[in-house]
């Protein structure tokens, strides 16, 4: 596979996604973030997007996401058990294998995805994280695991003019979970998941020193 041209498509449809105002409806508000929700153009689901300002420097964010081998993000992210490198394709591009463990009290079973990871950062000191998913001959599906399937998704640390201390986050799902899942579950799984994902990261920020 040609993974550096998958990286480079991924971020143009990551910016095309947060650039695109139509179609969403909002599903989930709180006071940490806006989830709303549009039909995939990629798989026969839905995307996800949450919106919402986050107490702490974009530098601060960035380190609690940044996808990063023994880093920040399996501490608190509590839909990440486990972080595996792959392959490192360049300096900002990675393959990575991601192990989650199960959910909605245990219908979702746990799952594993492998996907291209490519960061990118912006002139107006933005950084985005922009993900698909990849095949890759280190890992083939795994015993005790679902292949599920990570289509276009990923985060933007956006800075908040005149708030150093702040930072804009605009984060994208659209996952197919793979298995046999009731729809239900699916489409009442991924609005909570990210209202938590916010909530979690929150708190991840604000107990670094």
């Amino acid at each position: 596979m040609d993974y550096m041209h998958t990286a480079r498509s991924v971020e143009d449809r990551l910016l095309g996604y947060k650039k695109d105002e139509s179609g969403w409806k909002t599903c989930k508000k709180t006071n940490d973030v806006v989830v709303c929700w549009r039909p995939s153009c990629e798989f026969a689901g839905y995307v996800y997007k949450g919106e919402g300002i986050v107490n702490g420097s974009p530098e601060k964010v960035w380190d609690c996401l940044k996808p990063e081998i023994n880093g920040l993000r399996v501490k608190w992210d509590s839909n990440i058990k486990k972080f595996e490198l792959l392959e490192q394709v360049s300096a900002d591009v990675l393959i990575c294998r991601t192990v989650t463990p199960s959910a909605a009290m245990g219908i979702i079973s746990p799952r594993d995805f492998v996907d291209v990871i490519s960061i990118k950062r912006y002139e107006d000191g933005s950084v985005s994280s922009n993900a698909t998913n990849v095949s890759h001959p280190n890992c083939p599906p795994q015993s005790g695991y679902v292949r599920g399937f990570n289509h276009p998704c990923g985060c933007f640390c956006v800075p908040v003019p005149g708030e150093p201390g702040k930072t804009q986050l605009f984060s994208f799902f659209q996952t197919d979970l793979g298995g046999l899942l009731p729809r239900s579950v699916v489409d009442s799984f991924f609005p909570a998941s990210m209202v938590e994902f916010y909530s979690n990261l929150t708190k991840a920020v604000k107990s670094m020193k």
